[in-house]
């Protein structure tokens, strides 16, 4: 067992409070690390820090800036073996997903917002004789909450735009899965990004809130769930913060009868169980043909049964271990309430059990219910874990109609091989994102957010640089000023 402290100024510092909380092993319920929480003197500590990172970082051009993230990535990529293991040991994801998606597409961010770092300007406006122009300038220190699912992913997606940019940032990682931020952090440092420019502190709803309230932050850019998003958004109003959520989702999978089946299956696979089906965007909703649902889900029962659950280490696990216990008992929980609304289990259902490691971690079958209704909780409600509700339709406007009948808004999805269909339905769908034949396909240099209560802003793409800057306007006068008095 380790003790991971704070990064403020560039170094790795004990918290001032004296507080402390552990971080758990989800798959073997072993402590990892001792972690210090930040108290309201520390959070003060990382923004002063920030701010004085801030003034260095945000003098230099873009292109010096752009220079040092590259190196950054290029350390990554570098330690990637090393920093996936640890992100397995904290979150309970396979290492085949860790080792290959993680941390490379956490560096692909990176590399993709230091390219843009020196492409950043305002423009300019024939007037005429008068000109005006504008400057694209940073906001200053900005703060990034990040979500227990990807914590290092999270954490280069929102420091990423940020520091090409030329804000500071003040992460606060998911108390849940606190190592790798404090890992990034040492890898900006490596890469020559000046101390107070990227701090990491740690702890819980009391550490993320003094951030957001206090009054020399700019802005503040989550990852979590639509009750802290609301939380946030009351709190950043009171110095009127600048707002980025990425939140939950309950999003649909529409599969018409003309889709490649054996693809339409790897994408529901893929769209429930990847990390153990704690993604945000997940189409937990599969809406299929009603002339081709047997045949669907029969082609899933087989693929689902034959699915590795087990050490997360192993690299020929599939699924791996909850977050926690008490997250655990949630998602057994939705099964119980399903099976009591009338749903039909086709496989799954209970908790992986066995083998010494499953009886002790917090896993979870794979699980697939079919005779399913809109207003069952399964349906309804984000599970956040290895759970997927299959529904049958008959007709497109039936299907979009019900696919919209939900309060969020974040991803979607269409299979089908008439594209003209394709692009109908997907520019019906109420969602941020929308997939046609694939789904779950996030590359950096695309935008990703959602609507309605999943969330407000863009991640990702050019579009977050819109959200991480400010326009300065400047009218320039050639002829002089005349005054009518």
């Amino acid at each position: 067992m380790t003790t991971v402290g704070l990064f403020i100024g560039g170094v790795e510092v004990a918290a001032e409070s004296g507080e402390t909380f552990t971080t758990v092993n989800p798959a073997t319920q072993e402590v990892l690390a001792t972690v210090a929480r930040a108290g309201a003197a520390d959070v003060d500590r990382a923004v002063a820090s920030a701010r004085e990172g801030f003034a260095e970082w945000s003098a230099m051009t873009g292109a010096e800036r752009g220079r040092m993230m590259l190196r950054a990535a290029a350390v990554l990529r570098e330690r990637n073996d090393e920093l996936a293991h640890l992100e397995v040991l904290d979150t309970g994801k396979p290492i085949a997903e860790a080792s290959t998606v993680d941390v490379i597409s956490g560096a692909e961010c990176i590399e993709f917002f230091a390219g843009a770092a020196a492409t950043i300007h305002g423009e300019y406006y024939d007037l005429g004789g008068p000109f005006a122009y504008t400057r694209r300038e940073p906001l200053g220190v900005c703060v990034g909450i990040g979500a227990w699912n990807y914590p290092i992913q999270i954490a280069c997606w929102k420091s990423a735009p940020a520091l090409a940019c030329g804000n500071a940032m003040v992460f606060k990682p998911s108390d849940l899965t606190p190592l790798t931020a404090m890992k990034l952090a040492e890898v900006y440092a490596e890469a020559g990004i000046p101390a107070g420019v990227f701090n990491v502190v740690q702890g819980d709803g009391r550490t993320g809130d003094a951030l957001v309230r206090h009054p020399d932050v700019a802005k503040v850019s989550l990852t979590g769930s639509v009750p802290t998003g609301k939380a946030i958004m009351a709190a950043a109003a009171d110095t009127l913060k600048a707002v980025t959520l990425e939140l939950g989702g309950k999003s649909p999978l529409v599969i018409f009868e003309d889709a490649d089946l054996d693809h339409a299956v790897s994408a529901a696979l893929l769209a429930n169980f990847y990390t153990q089906g704690e993604i945000c965007s997940n189409g937990t909703r599969v809406y299929v043909h009603r002339s081709i649902h047997e045949a669907f889900v029969d082609a899933l029962r087989a693929r689902t049964e034959k699915m590795v659950i087990g050490d997360p280490l192993d690299p020929r696990t599939d699924v791996g271990a909850l977050i926690s216990e008490s997250h655990l008992a949630k998602v057994l929980g939705f099964i119980d309430a399903g099976i009591a609304a009338g749903a039909h289990v086709v496989c799954g259902g209970r908790r992986a059990g066995g083998s010494e490691l499953l009886d002790r971690g917090n896993f979870v079958e794979p699980t697939i219910f079919t005779a399913c209704t809109d207003d069952m909780s399964i349906v309804q409600d984000e599970i956040f874990g290895p759970v997927m509700s299959v529904l049958t339709f008959d007709d497109e406007d039936e299907v979009v109609a019900r696919a919209n009948a939900t309060e969020f808004g974040l991803a979607a999805g269409v299979f089908t091989n008439d594209l003209s269909r394709g692009h109908r339905v997907a520019a019906a769908l109420e969602a941020g994102i929308v997939w046609i034949n694939t789904y779950n396909i996030t590359p950096i240099e695309v935008p990703f957010g959602g609507v309605k209560q999943s969330g407000m802003g863009r991640e990702n793409s050019l579009a977050a640089i819109e959200h991480y800057t400010q326009r300065k306007t400047v009218y320039v006068e050639t002829s002089g000023v005349d005054a009518p008095y």
